[in-house]
């Protein structure tokens, strides 16, 4: 897996974003490529921003037990996985809005660096090391970057 916390993966990411056109075409999903963006956007958020709720009881404990395994390893996602609720984009989103936004959490995450990321407590997952949160960013963001063919 490529280390996302390195400044040339970091770029190397950047620059396959900037290949995406408005025009962009998914090779299978749903989503648009604005859409997808936002989407990509989502991790970011639940780390910088706090929007978004930390789950409770049931759905906390399902999360790290059954889900934490598939989204921090280095096993590559399936083409039409479910995705969870709060990752869920039905609503049009801006293009240029959302590249310019995702560019600029990654920017904030490489400056951060990994240390910043070690052992640090995800919204969902618990605390994750250093090999995880890389893992869940790179992994999430090559999917969607294959997804729309850059």
């Amino acid at each position: 897996m490529k280390n996302i916390f390195k400044p040339e993966v970091t770029q190397e990411v950047i620059d396959r974003i900037n290949k995406l056109t408005p025009e962009s075409q998914p090779l299978w999903g749903k989503m648009n490529v604005g859409q997808m963006l936002a989407h990509c956007s989502v991790t970011y958020e639940m780390i910088y921003d706090g929007t978004h709720q930390p789950p409770k009881g049931m759905m906390k404990l399902m999360l790290k037990f059954f889900v934490k395994g598939m989204v921090t390893s280095e096993k590559p996602y399936k083409k039409n996985l479910r995705t969870a609720p709060a990752f869920l984009m039905t609503a049009e989103k801006d293009f240029e809005t959302e590249k310019k936004r995702l560019i600029d959490y990654l920017t904030k995450t490489q400056v951060l660096g990994e240390s910043h990321f070690d052992n640090k407590e995800s919204l969902s997952f618990g605390r994750l090391s250093i090999t995880e949160w890389n893992n869940m960013f790179y992994k999430h963001l090559d999917h969607h970057l294959t997804q729309f063919g850059v």
